[in-house]
């Protein structure tokens, strides 16, 4: 006999299941209309199964950054692995990542094969810190208030002329030797700091290969290597445009004429500081700042940035970029001067030392040291190449890094003036 169940067996389900599809229906269009919200990922080359995007980088990550932003926009994503990257390649850009969603992409990257040190970072480090945590905010006050605010600033003053004194007299006794200038530098700002918190010289200046033992300390490390890479490209510059170098050593000249420097003289030393400007515009320290992460998927310029990317501002690709600047890569001082744009991270234009709540904790003292070192060393030297090298063809590539160093460390001869 046919047990084959009829149409009529399930009569009684009929009303049920249509009360249900209007219900279903409700959903699917729910889902569907969430998933249309949903922005797209910012624009980028299409990653390798695996290994990402890794093919599409070069040695110079910055370089490769800049030409991936000319293809495809201010805001592209990269896959490294499984790691999305999202980069900022425009004062636009950078304000959305530094100031508008701030409080979203303020969080730190870590690297993964030390994630059991995270407790430790949370403890004792403003910089690498994984989050703006209550630790991170404390250890921030600290700084403000006991190294970097402005009654602190200035009662560092006579230490910091002290040490570029001392600078001074290290570089008299090298007359007609060959001296790496990265190394003086960076021993003088190193000693400083070791000053301000042990009262103590921590490295000789005629030791320089001691500098890198000590760079894994992070204060010390965040403000002599950056500060000191700084002066080295400045003087790179000013040795290659002799034009810039006569136009600082007379505004020297009239200002400190020939006697002690003082650091309140720094002030009154316009075409020095847009000098500097201009360095850090053309060659930034941290050419992409330093890594941030999402803490919560959120959208920056119609795109999304899901939780966890990790994002970067590309500040050597801002500093030149023909839409922003007039002849983005000649070295000319002379644009900022009577410029309002500073230093202090609101000008999205020009931002060395970052932006928002990560923006570097020191930069009240480097605003104040890397004018008064620079000024020493142009005011009481002439300079040469070693072997009668042209300064005119002075090798200015660089050496990609945490910091944007040159490739050949400049090796000059000092001659004392007075």
């Amino acid at each position: 006999m046919d047990q084959t169940p009829s149409t009529r067996d399930f009569s009684p389900l009929y009303p049920p299941l249509f009360l249900l599809l209007p219900v279903i229906f409700i959903i699917i269009k729910h889902i569907s209309s969430l998933s249309s919200k949903r922005r797209p990922l910012p624009p980028g080359p299409r990653p390798w199964p695996i290994v990402g995007n890794i093919f599409h980088l070069e040695k110079k990550l910055h370089i490769s950054m800049t030409r991936l932003a000319k293809v495809h926009g201010p805001l592209i994503s990269l896959r490294l692995g499984t790691q999305l990257v999202v980069v900022g390649s425009s004062p636009a850009a950078a304000t959305e990542i530094l100031k508008n969603h701030d409080r979203l992409l303020s969080a730190r990257w870590q690297i993964k094969v030390l994630p059991h040190k995270s407790h430790v970072l949370e403890r004792i480090s403003v910089i690498w810190n994984p989050t703006c945590n209550d630790q991170w905010r404390s250890l921030r006050a600290l700084f403000r208030t006991e190294l970097f605010s402005a009654k602190a600033i200035e009662s560092q003053a006579t230490l910091r002329e002290k040490k570029s004194s001392e600078m001074v007299k290290f570089l008299t006794t090298q007359q007609g030797k060959v001296i790496n200038i990265g190394e003086v530098v960076f021993a003088t700002i190193f000693n400083t700091i070791s000053n301000l918190l042990f009262s103590k010289d921590m490295i000789g200046l005629e030791d320089q290969g001691l500098a890198g033992g000590l760079k894994s300390l992070e204060l010390f490390n965040a403000g002599a290597e950056t500060t000191s890479t700084t002066i080295e490209w400045a003087m790179a510059e000013i040795l290659k445009n002799k034009p810039v170098m006569v136009k600082v050593e007379e505004e020297l000249d009239r200002v400190i004429n020939g006697g002690p420097m003082h650091e309140s003289e720094v002030s009154q030393l316009p075409y020095l500081n847009a000098l500097l400007k201009e360095t850090m515009r053309l060659h930034p320290a941290a050419p992409f700042l330093l890594p941030h992460r999402a803490l919560e998927t959120c959208e920056v310029m119609n795109y999304t940035i899901p939780k966890d990317a990790q994002v970067f501002v590309n500040v050597w690709a801002i500093g030149r970029d023909p839409t922003v600047w007039e002849e983005p890569l000649s070295f000319k001082p002379e644009r900022f001067l009577g410029s309002s744009l500073d230093l202090k991270g609101q000008d999205f234009e020009l931002i060395p030392f970052g932006s928002g709540r990560r923006i570097c904790p020191g930069l009240p003292m480097a605003t104040r040291q890397i004018p008064l070192i620079l000024a020493h060393l142009i005011h009481y030297f002439d300079w040469s190449l070693e072997n009668g090298e042209d300064p005119a063809t002075l090798d200015m590539n660089d050496k990609f890094g945490l910091t944007l160093q040159k490739e050949k460390p400049l090796r000059i001869i000092p001659k004392k003036k007075f």
